[in-house]
């Protein structure tokens, strides 16, 4: 498992927040990342990202030990979605008690427990499958995906269209928020989660080519490939921030 985020060429701060969790348990190995995106004028957008990241930080040591006596991932993925939408109610009430000055972030969340995995998400940021090919698990919460899917939109035209940063919701600055919440088996292969400052600028291709799980032998193979693709992005002129999470899966 690796993790690495960077300010990119043009921020003065970084608002992507990254969170990494390992234990060993009786019922087998627990792993969860989290990549939460941060939005919002100067500081805001860190400040709304890091909130998240300290609360899930919170869950993983207080609460998910209870969890594991009588484990049910859709336990888990309510328990998650209710979180999400306390710290977003938190949130607002934040901006609205200081200068009103909105702030958000993206939530995008893997547990692995054993053979089973959960994801939650909210936004654009993004969570992918990579065995044979690279499959995007998460629905990109944005207003050109929901055109996309709408056909009122080609995928083209969505990449370069001037709203493709336009999220339907985040944490903090929504009213309502409904997590995307996937349940499955865990695969051989790896799982990657990256915000979207790392996918803007290269390919699928080149993502897959860099991480298929063949190349992923060792922690520092991960992290190497992963530094490359970053430094790629960036040398292609991407202004985000830039973070992504490799979970190798046996």
């Amino acid at each position: 498992m690796t993790a690495d985020s960077d300010v990119g060429t043009s921020k003065r701060t970084n608002q992507d927040s990254v969170l990494v969790k390992h234990a060993a348990t009786d019922i087998g190995e627990v792993v969860m990342a989290i990549i939460c995106d941060g939005m919002g004028g100067l500081s805001k957008g860190e400040l709304a990202s890091a909130t998240v990241i300290r609360a899930f930080s919170e869950w993983f040591h207080r609460e998910l030990p209870f969890e594991l006596k009588e484990l049910d991932m859709q336990i888990v993925a309510s328990k998650w979605c209710l979180l999400l939408k306390t710290l977003n109610a938190r949130i607002l009430e934040y901006s609205a008690s200081t200068n009103g000055e909105s702030m958000g972030t993206t939530f995008s969340g893997i547990l692995l427990v054993g053979e089973k995995y959960l994801i939650v998400h909210v936004g654009d940021s993004r969570v992918y499958y990579i065995s044979t090919s690279l499959v995007q698990l998460t629905t990109d919460q944005t207003f050109v995906a929901r055109e996309v899917a709408r056909g009122t939109m080609t995928l083209e035209q969505a990449k370069t269209d001037r709203r493709r940063n336009m999220l339907l919701q985040c944490v903090g600055a929504s009213k309502v928020v409904d997590p995307q919440v996937i349940l499955g088996t865990t695969e051989r292969g790896a799982y990657m989660l990256c915000s979207d400052g790392f996918r803007h600028e290269i390919s699928e291709r080149e993502i897959y080519e860099s991480l298929n799980p063949i190349n992923l032998i060792n922690k520092s193979a991960m992290h190497s490939n992963t530094e490359y693709l970053i430094e790629l992005v960036k040398k292609r002129g991407e202004r985000d921030n830039i973070s992504v999470v490799l979970v190798k899966a046996e």
